[in-house]
């Protein structure tokens, strides 16, 4: 029987209640000490582990410390210093035109609506909820592979495409809690619920999780 939006948005609150007392220390995974450096550290992790990130971003942080730094970045220069990510040359390309978009529309400050942000090269709708919740404490849900996969596999949301997989998530969970929910559906899918061998048998919400491919103990 189809679960009616009501059930599933209860269902979502002990989902999170669970969660958050399975993952107490969840949180964001990227180093970064104001908004910029956030901007910067989540463009780059586009197809990149965090940690990978936070290896490069140290030096990255010393050399460039302001948006008109790093709209004069060379780009070769850049390139070099980013390569380890991966997808170097666009990466690098879409950090100087952030960084040129910010200086000339925002005064090189990092603008705090959605429309703002998602207007700047480089910055998709993850990217910018990244930032509003991370970096200016507003509630917002960034969907990164973890969180599409982990809500799809809990019945959170079912679509191919990330965008509408958030929309799903806005009007499933509760919202007072979406920057929470990210870091907890991340967490759970770094831990738990990862893309192969998900530990099910250990999952805390196991019992709300109507995933039908369970793992088994062996």
């Amino acid at each position: 029987m189809r679960e009616s939006r009501d059930a599933k948005r209860a269902r979502a609150r002990k989902i999170i209640r669970a969660l958050k007392r399975a993952y107490p220390d969840a949180k964001i995974a990227l180093d970064f000490s104001n908004p910029l450096e956030l901007l910067v550290a989540t463009i780059l992790s586009a197809q990149c582990t965090d940690e990978r990130v936070n290896l490069v971003t140290p030096a990255l942080f010393a050399k460039y410390t302001s948006a008109r730094d790093w709209a004069k970045a060379d780009l070769a220069t850049l390139e070099r210093l980013v390569h380890s990510t991966g997808f170097f040359r666009a990466k690098a390309r879409a950090i100087v035109g952030m960084a040129q978009a910010l200086v000339e529309r925002h005064g090189g400050e990092v603008p705090q609506t959605r429309d703002a942000l998602t207007a700047l090269p480089g910055v998709g709708l993850k990217t910018a909820n990244v930032i509003l919740g991370n970096a200016f404490g507003q509630q917002a849900i960034a969907v990164d592979t973890h969180v599409f996969r982990v809500s799809q596999r809990l019945g959170l949301a079912r679509s191919e495409d990330a965008d509408a997989v958030h929309d799903q998530l806005v009007d499933t969970l509760p919202r007072k809690e979406w920057t929470l929910a990210t870091h907890l559906l991340t967490t759970h899918g770094r831990r738990t619920c990862t893309a192969r061998k998900p530990a099910c048998p250990a999952c805390p919400v196991r019992a709300l999780c109507p995933w039908p491919d369970k793992t088994r103990i062996r």
